[in-house]
């Protein structure tokens, strides 16, 4: 067994010198660890060649984004899992044998999350994966322990490993052959919500992804566009209606579509109302780059598609977590009186 712990780096010295002694430290002995640069300007390569001889670098040509700069270099990458880890995330010790020793008794569970917690306020969960992610009928992505914005404080409650739609990009456990087998991350994406398009995948092709609390860690957050970014608003919205329109069952399709055009104008116009037209802009371009390009995306559903599809009903929230949120005042997993699969 061989475990590869991949970070993907573009102009980040600063976070490799904050959060890489740690990986170093708590990996000793159990994971290789290598760096993939995506075309830094910065010094982040030089330190690394000073700093840390012994660690592999792989330098992509070009800054690819998150998707296409992990499938370049997971290329080149020899290893029975890959640990895809954010360059912003703190590891603690024992964060990796929990989810090692979990898929190697279960050869079904594809990919993994350990609990992740905030790097700023570690008591309580993180916005990119919190205790594993899920979403609900309309494609609307949430995570045990965070609704929307809403982040609830760790109290053990959700220590219960179980299985989940999706696992946080930021430190995802992957089996290396069912990663290359699905063709790896779609490289449209860019960046944000390709992990969740992959684990969908991964779900249709009839395995599991799951979130391991017994591993914990610790992430920042908003190391490459801060959260109020439009064009962190475009990337949101438009891999969303791409995920959707890729995976979602064809009895679904059409009407999951239709909420999600009416809903994201509802999302627009609350950014407008709030000032935000840069963000406002960013939800209409997202739907125009859908239609406009609706008929190379609907060949990608096709060539999906061809993969049997199994019953992922129990992992979706049956109802609309915007209404539960925003409407019934639901804002934590908990509120929602809603038991996905236990693992």
């Amino acid at each position: 067994m061989k475990i590869a712990i991949v970070i993907l780096n573009w102009n980040g010295k600063k976070l490799l010198e904050q959060f890489l002694p740690k990986v170093v430290e708590f990996s000793k002995g159990i994971a290789e660890i290598i760096i993939a640069d995506n075309d830094s300007k910065d010094d982040s390569v030089n330190f690394l060649r000073d700093n840390y001889p012994s660690i592999r670098l792989i330098l992509n040509k070009e800054n690819g984004g998150f998707a296409k700069g992990y499938n370049d270099a997971l290329k080149e990458v020899d290893a029975e899992y890959y640990i895809l880890l954010n360059s912003d995330v703190e590891v603690a010790s024992n964060w990796i044998q929990p989810i090692i020793e979990v898929m190697e008794k279960d050869k079904t569970i594809a990919a993994s999350q350990p609990k992740m917690l905030s790097f700023k306020e570690k008591e309580k969960f993180e916005y990119a994966g919190a205790a594993g992610g899920f979403i609900d009928k309309w494609g609307y992505p949430f995570c045990r322990g965070r609704i929307f914005g809403s982040l609830e404080e760790d109290k053990n409650q959700y220590d219960e490993m179980i299985n989940v739609f999706w696992a946080t990009g930021a430190c995802m456990f992957v089996r290396s052959e069912v990663f290359h087998q699905l063709g790896g991350f779609d490289e449209e994406f860019f960046a944000h919500m390709e992990e969740i398009d992959l684990c969908w995948r991964l779900r249709n092709a009839g395995y599991k992804v799951i979130c391991n609390p017994a591993s914990k860690v610790y992430h920042l957050g908003g190391g490459t566009l801060p959260k109020n970014n439009p064009r962190k608003t475009f990337l949101n919205f438009r891999n969303n209606l791409l995920m959707i329109y890729k995976n979602a069952p064809a009895k679904d399709l059409w009407k999951i579509c239709i909420a999600r055009l009416f809903l994201d104008g509802v999302a627009g116009l609350k950014f407008l109302l709030e000032g935000n037209w840069k963000d406002c802009f960013a939800v209409t371009r997202a739907h125009f780059y859908f239609y406009g390009n609706f008929r190379r995306i609907n060949n990608k559903r096709k060539w999906i598609q061809v993969t049997p599809i199994t019953n992922t009903i129990k992992l979706i929230y049956p109802h609309s977590i915007v209404f539960a949120y925003y409407l019934q005042n639901k804002k934590t997993f908990s509120s929602l009186n809603w038991n996905p699969d236990k693992h």
